[in-house]
Protein backbone atom coordinates (compact mmCIF):
# COMPACT_ATOMS: atom_id res chain seq x y z
CA UNK A 1 0.00 0.00 0.00
CA UNK A 2 2.95 2.54 0.33
CA UNK A 3 3.18 2.73 -3.01
CA UNK A 4 -0.32 4.57 -3.50
CA UNK A 5 -1.18 8.32 -3.48
CA UNK A 6 -4.61 9.05 -2.59
CA UNK A 7 -4.06 12.58 -1.99
CA UNK A 8 -1.18 15.16 -2.85
CA UNK A 9 -0.29 14.79 0.50
CA UNK A 10 0.58 11.31 0.42
CA UNK A 11 3.04 12.49 -2.09
CA UNK A 12 7.19 11.89 -1.16
CA UNK A 13 7.94 13.57 -4.23
CA UNK A 14 11.15 12.03 -6.31
CA UNK A 15 14.68 12.92 -4.22
CA UNK A 16 16.35 15.71 -6.04
CA UNK A 17 19.28 14.36 -6.19
CA UNK A 18 17.91 12.04 -8.68
CA UNK A 19 16.27 14.39 -10.72
CA UNK A 20 15.54 17.59 -11.16
CA UNK A 21 13.56 19.51 -13.90
CA UNK A 22 15.91 22.17 -15.15
CA UNK A 23 14.14 25.30 -17.74
CA UNK A 24 17.32 25.56 -19.22
CA UNK A 25 16.46 29.09 -20.73
CA UNK A 26 19.00 30.03 -23.58
CA UNK A 27 19.40 33.81 -22.07
CA UNK A 28 20.33 35.10 -25.86
CA UNK A 29 17.08 34.50 -27.03
CA UNK A 30 15.17 33.93 -23.82
CA UNK A 31 13.44 30.33 -25.63
CA UNK A 32 14.49 26.86 -24.25
CA UNK A 33 15.71 24.57 -26.54
CA UNK A 34 14.39 21.33 -27.32
CA UNK A 35 15.27 18.26 -25.38
CA UNK A 36 15.83 15.03 -27.64
CA UNK A 37 15.72 12.90 -25.09
CA UNK A 38 14.46 10.01 -27.31
CA UNK A 39 11.31 7.99 -26.58
CA UNK A 40 10.91 4.62 -27.79
CA UNK A 41 8.74 3.30 -31.14
CA UNK A 42 5.04 2.91 -29.83
CA UNK A 43 5.05 0.13 -32.08
CA UNK A 44 7.37 -2.01 -30.83
CA UNK A 45 6.43 -1.78 -26.95
CA UNK A 46 3.05 -2.71 -27.71
CA UNK A 47 4.44 -5.43 -29.80
CA UNK A 48 6.49 -6.57 -27.00
CA UNK A 49 3.62 -7.56 -25.23
CA UNK A 50 2.13 -10.40 -27.24
CA UNK A 51 2.46 -13.97 -25.86
CA UNK A 52 2.64 -12.23 -21.89
CA UNK A 53 -0.44 -14.45 -20.04
CA UNK A 54 -0.54 -11.33 -17.40
CA UNK A 55 -0.15 -7.44 -17.85
CA UNK A 56 -0.35 -5.01 -14.83
CA UNK A 57 -1.17 -1.11 -16.47
CA UNK A 58 -0.19 1.52 -14.03
CA UNK A 59 -0.24 4.95 -13.90
CA UNK A 60 1.57 7.39 -11.11
CA UNK A 61 -0.51 9.92 -8.98
CA UNK A 62 -0.11 13.30 -10.71
CA UNK A 63 3.29 12.22 -12.14
CA UNK A 64 4.44 14.92 -13.44
CA UNK A 65 4.00 16.80 -9.71
CA UNK A 66 6.48 13.98 -8.08
CA UNK A 67 9.49 15.65 -10.11
CA UNK A 68 10.89 18.93 -8.17
CA UNK A 69 11.26 21.98 -10.17
CA UNK A 70 14.93 23.49 -9.72
CA UNK A 71 15.10 26.21 -7.34
CA UNK A 72 16.19 28.87 -9.48
CA UNK A 73 13.63 28.35 -11.65
CA UNK A 74 10.89 28.52 -9.49
CA UNK A 75 10.37 32.06 -10.49
CA UNK A 76 10.38 31.74 -13.54
CA UNK A 77 6.73 30.21 -13.38
CA UNK A 78 4.95 32.24 -11.26
CA UNK A 79 1.70 33.15 -11.01
CA UNK A 80 -0.95 35.47 -9.93
CA UNK A 81 -3.89 34.96 -7.70
CA UNK A 82 -6.69 36.86 -5.82
CA UNK A 83 -4.66 35.69 -2.82
CA UNK A 84 -1.60 36.70 -4.04
CA UNK A 85 1.73 35.50 -6.09
CA UNK A 86 2.73 32.12 -6.10
CA UNK A 87 5.11 29.93 -7.62
CA UNK A 88 5.40 26.38 -8.68
CA UNK A 89 7.95 23.97 -6.58
CA UNK A 90 7.74 20.77 -7.86
CA UNK A 91 7.32 20.20 -12.05
CA UNK A 92 3.96 21.16 -13.77
CA UNK A 93 2.26 20.19 -16.86
CA UNK A 94 2.43 22.33 -19.84
CA UNK A 95 6.15 23.50 -19.72
CA UNK A 96 8.58 22.65 -22.66
CA UNK A 97 10.22 19.31 -22.00
CA UNK A 98 9.05 18.06 -19.10
CA UNK A 99 7.39 14.89 -21.44
CA UNK A 100 11.61 14.64 -21.97
CA UNK A 101 12.32 14.50 -18.16
CA UNK A 102 9.77 12.00 -16.86
CA UNK A 103 10.65 9.89 -19.68
CA UNK A 104 14.20 10.42 -18.66
CA UNK A 105 12.89 9.15 -15.22
CA UNK A 106 11.01 6.60 -15.31
CA UNK A 107 13.94 4.88 -18.11
CA UNK A 108 16.11 5.29 -15.24
CA UNK A 109 13.90 3.69 -12.26
CA UNK A 110 13.17 0.77 -14.85
CA UNK A 111 16.39 0.23 -16.48
CA UNK A 112 17.23 -3.26 -15.33
CA UNK A 113 13.24 -4.79 -16.41
CA UNK A 114 12.68 -2.53 -19.50
CA UNK A 115 12.43 -5.14 -22.59
CA UNK A 116 12.39 -8.12 -19.58
CA UNK A 117 9.04 -7.54 -17.62
CA UNK A 118 8.36 -3.69 -18.07
CA UNK A 119 7.34 -1.06 -21.04
CA UNK A 120 7.54 2.53 -19.77
CA UNK A 121 6.36 5.34 -22.53
CA UNK A 122 6.53 8.66 -20.24
CA UNK A 123 3.81 7.62 -17.80
CA UNK A 124 2.37 4.69 -19.28
CA UNK A 125 3.67 1.46 -17.27
CA UNK A 126 3.36 -1.86 -17.89
CA UNK A 127 4.38 -5.06 -16.06
CA UNK A 128 4.46 -8.24 -18.15
CA UNK A 129 4.45 -11.63 -17.48
CA UNK A 130 4.87 -14.45 -19.95
CA UNK A 131 3.99 -17.05 -17.10
CA UNK A 132 1.37 -16.24 -15.16
CA UNK A 133 3.06 -17.55 -12.28
CA UNK A 134 6.14 -15.11 -12.47
CA UNK A 135 3.52 -11.85 -12.68
CA UNK A 136 3.99 -11.41 -8.30
CA UNK A 137 7.36 -11.70 -8.80
CA UNK A 138 7.72 -9.37 -11.62
CA UNK A 139 5.12 -7.03 -9.56
CA UNK A 140 7.20 -6.86 -6.58
CA UNK A 141 10.53 -6.22 -8.63
CA UNK A 142 8.62 -3.23 -9.98
CA UNK A 143 7.30 -2.52 -6.72
CA UNK A 144 10.84 -2.44 -4.91
CA UNK A 145 11.93 0.18 -7.81
CA UNK A 146 9.11 2.38 -7.22
CA UNK A 147 10.24 2.15 -3.27
CA UNK A 148 13.48 3.02 -4.17
CA UNK A 149 12.52 6.36 -6.30
CA UNK A 150 9.76 7.17 -4.29
CA UNK A 151 7.42 7.44 -6.93
CA UNK A 152 3.64 6.96 -5.96
CA UNK A 153 0.96 5.10 -7.89
CA UNK A 154 -2.69 6.09 -8.52
CA UNK A 155 -4.74 3.43 -7.42
CA UNK A 156 -8.21 4.71 -9.34
CA UNK A 157 -6.28 3.86 -13.19
CA UNK A 158 -4.04 1.27 -12.18
CA UNK A 159 -5.47 -2.12 -13.48
CA UNK A 160 -3.20 -5.82 -11.97
CA UNK A 161 -3.00 -9.40 -13.08
CA UNK A 162 -5.48 -8.98 -16.65
CA UNK A 163 -5.24 -10.71 -20.01
CA UNK A 164 -5.95 -8.02 -21.61
CA UNK A 165 -6.27 -3.85 -21.36
CA UNK A 166 -5.58 -0.93 -23.20
CA UNK A 167 -1.99 0.46 -23.58
CA UNK A 168 -0.86 3.36 -25.65
CA UNK A 169 -4.34 3.18 -27.58
CA UNK A 170 -3.81 -0.69 -28.36
CA UNK A 171 -5.77 -3.48 -27.22
CA UNK A 172 -2.90 -6.23 -25.93
CA UNK A 173 -3.92 -9.37 -25.35
CA UNK A 174 -1.78 -12.51 -24.84
CA UNK A 175 -2.96 -13.66 -28.77
CA UNK A 176 -1.10 -10.50 -29.63
CA UNK A 177 -2.43 -6.40 -30.62
CA UNK A 178 -5.52 -5.75 -31.20
CA UNK A 179 -7.77 -3.09 -32.84
CA UNK A 180 -9.34 -0.86 -29.85
CA UNK A 181 -12.80 -1.08 -30.14
CA UNK A 182 -13.50 2.71 -28.80
CA UNK A 183 -11.59 3.86 -31.94
CA UNK A 184 -13.60 1.83 -34.48
CA UNK A 185 -16.73 2.70 -32.74
CA UNK A 186 -15.58 6.53 -33.22
CA UNK A 187 -15.21 5.82 -36.95
CA UNK A 188 -18.41 4.07 -37.26
CA UNK A 189 -20.75 6.47 -35.13
CA UNK A 190 -19.32 9.07 -37.62
CA UNK A 191 -21.74 10.87 -40.24
CA UNK A 192 -20.22 11.39 -43.42
CA UNK A 193 -17.79 14.01 -43.76
CA UNK A 194 -19.06 17.46 -45.30
CA UNK A 195 -16.50 19.79 -45.08
CA UNK A 196 -12.53 19.83 -44.78
CA UNK A 197 -12.21 20.04 -41.21
CA UNK A 198 -14.56 16.61 -40.83
CA UNK A 199 -12.23 14.79 -43.66
CA UNK A 200 -9.05 15.26 -41.33
CA UNK A 201 -11.17 14.18 -38.31
CA UNK A 202 -12.05 11.20 -40.30
CA UNK A 203 -8.20 10.66 -41.74
CA UNK A 204 -7.10 11.07 -37.74
CA UNK A 205 -9.19 8.45 -36.97
CA UNK A 206 -7.81 6.15 -39.95
CA UNK A 207 -4.30 6.89 -39.33
CA UNK A 208 -4.67 5.50 -35.77
CA UNK A 209 -5.91 2.05 -36.86
CA UNK A 210 -3.87 1.84 -40.11
CA UNK A 211 -1.92 -0.96 -38.31
CA UNK A 212 -4.96 -2.92 -38.62
CA UNK A 213 -5.95 -1.67 -42.28
CA UNK A 214 -4.88 -3.61 -45.15
CA UNK A 215 -3.59 -0.72 -47.54
CA UNK A 216 -4.94 1.81 -45.85
CA UNK A 217 -2.74 4.50 -47.57
CA UNK A 218 -3.93 2.97 -51.16
CA UNK A 219 -7.74 3.15 -49.30
CA UNK A 220 -7.57 6.40 -47.86
CA UNK A 221 -5.85 8.35 -51.32
CA UNK A 222 -9.45 9.54 -52.32
CA UNK A 223 -9.17 11.40 -48.59
CA UNK A 224 -6.17 13.01 -49.42
CA UNK A 225 -7.13 14.25 -53.16
CA UNK A 226 -9.74 16.08 -51.02
CA UNK A 227 -7.64 17.46 -49.33
CA UNK A 228 -5.34 18.15 -51.63
CA UNK A 229 -7.87 20.00 -53.61
CA UNK A 230 -8.86 21.87 -50.53
CA UNK A 231 -5.65 23.51 -50.06
CA UNK A 232 -5.44 24.87 -53.81
CA UNK A 233 -8.48 26.74 -53.30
Amino acid sequence: MDIFAWTPQDLDRIDPNMITHHLNIDPDVNKCPKDFYPLSRIDQLVDSTSECELLSMMDAFQGYHQIMLSPEDRKKVSFITFAGTFCYVAMPFGLKNVGATYQYLVDKIFRPQIRRNVEVYVDDMLVKSKEAKDHIIDLEETFSALRYYRLKLNPGTCAFGVQGERFLGFMVTQRGTEANSLKIKAIIDMKAPTNVNEVQKLMGRIASLSHFISKAVEKSLPFFKVLRKAKKV
